[in-house]
């Protein structure tokens, strides 16, 4: 499987090569490259009132990006503040299953909740929602598992809970899809 990391705007370059390392890591099977394009989120996809951007409206288009260049699947990363209509924000989404997913970095730094800055405890909240995206777009739905990849972030404190790896039974499904 060819999976393509893609910036969404002016994602930090070093953040991305480390959740790509942390793709591969997770999916060994995988070849994981980063795309040297950087492509701006469609105009209709920022709502002026939020101050925010539809995910749903991004994903569709870094679908195209895959359907165009030949990738088996494309993660998106951006920085900018993400949103689904339903929820007040989403730290990604991703088409189940499908071709897309993203996350954003924006809520994932430790100042975002006036914590000090911690680049380590950065850096392993965006490879964790990396993987998460996906691995939904590998057809797997949320673990009950609390401390597998796979439970749902309703919040940083779930996102910090979790590791960056598979239980059991997801690292199972996972293994047969690839």
């Amino acid at each position: 499987m060819l999976l393509t990391i893609l910036r969404v705007g002016d994602a930090n370059n070093k953040i991305v090569d480390i959740v790509r390392k942390g793709l591969a890591k997770a999916f060994p099977d995988c070849l994981c490259r980063k795309s040297k394009a950087i492509v701006q989120p469609p105009k209709e996809a920022y709502n002026p009132t939020r101050r925010q951007y539809n995910s749903s409206i991004i994903l569709s288009s870094i679908s195209k990006y895959a359907i165009i260049h030949g990738a088996d699947r494309v993660l998106g990363i951006t920085d900018y503040d993400l949103y689904v209509p339903a929820l007040n924000f989403v730290f990604g989404e991703a088409q189940y299953p499908g071709k897309a997913a993203i996350i954003s970095l924006y809520r994932l730094r430790p100042e975002f909740t006036g914590r000090p800055s911690n680049i380590t405890l950065f850096k392993e909240r965006a490879v964790k929602e990396a993987i998460h995206e996906v691995g939904h777009t590998l057809g797997l739905g949320h673990c009950q598992n609390s401390v597998c990849v796979m439970y749902f972030s309703n919040s940083i404190l779930d996102t910090d809970r979790k590791t960056s790896h598979f239980c059991e039974r997801c690292n199972l499904m996972i293994s047969s899809k690839l």
